[in-house]
């Protein structure tokens, strides 16, 4: 009698570690699979995009929806910075098929002057669009919204972004936690 109970309790705790094992296995799985294909946490490595995003921020980025949907101007993105790989954060302004200019401080899409994002500064330096930019099929134009300091799409270092660069989207201010914000 002793020796069956004996069994019964080993099968238990062995059937009870095979299930605790299966459900941390599941879980890292998943969280796996979450990370490299739908949600990753990003940390905003310059001043770029102030006041917007800061320089430390922690921001989850959707790298889901671009797999659906084209960007659409004015989103936040993160891009992986030509030759050197870094994650970029930068905003939207050029999509596909148009022109980009930048005169006197004012953007130009199709020779259309837009109202740009609030609190974005006047690019001091239009750079390579200080002519007309024309983006082909899958090219953006993407500027930071401290347009004073920020390096983007005006200055060959990051060029004009290709979509198979754009890694997702910014939806979510997560640090600091006084700060937290939904885009």
């Amino acid at each position: 009698m002793k020796n069956k109970r004996k069994k019964r309790k080993a099968g238990g705790f062995i059937r009870g570690l095979l299930e605790t094992g299966l459900f941390i296995l599941a879980v890292l799985l998943l969280t796996f699979i979450m990370s490299k294909y739908v949600i990753e946490r990003v940390r905003v490595r310059n001043h770029s995009m102030e006041h917007t995003l800061e320089n430390g921020d922690s921001v989850m980025i959707d790298k889901l929806s671009y797999r659906f949907r084209d960007p659409k101007r004015f989103d936040i993105i993160v891009f992986r910075q030509r030759g050197t790989g870094e994650e970029l954060v930068k905003r939207v302004i050029g999509l596909p098929g148009e022109t980009v200019q930048i005169e006197d401080g004012k953007i130009y899409i199709d020779g259309e002057e837009i109202e740009d994002v609030e609190g974005a500064n006047a690019p001091e330096d239009a750079g390579i669009a200080s002519s007309p930019v024309e983006l082909s099929a899958g090219e953006y134009f993407v500027l930071g919204d401290n347009r004073v300091e920020s390096i983007d799409s005006r200055f060959e270092a990051v060029g004009l972004v290709t979509s198979t660069r754009i890694t997702g989207r910014v939806f979510f201010r997560l640090l600091p936690f006084s700060r937290m914000k939904i885009f």
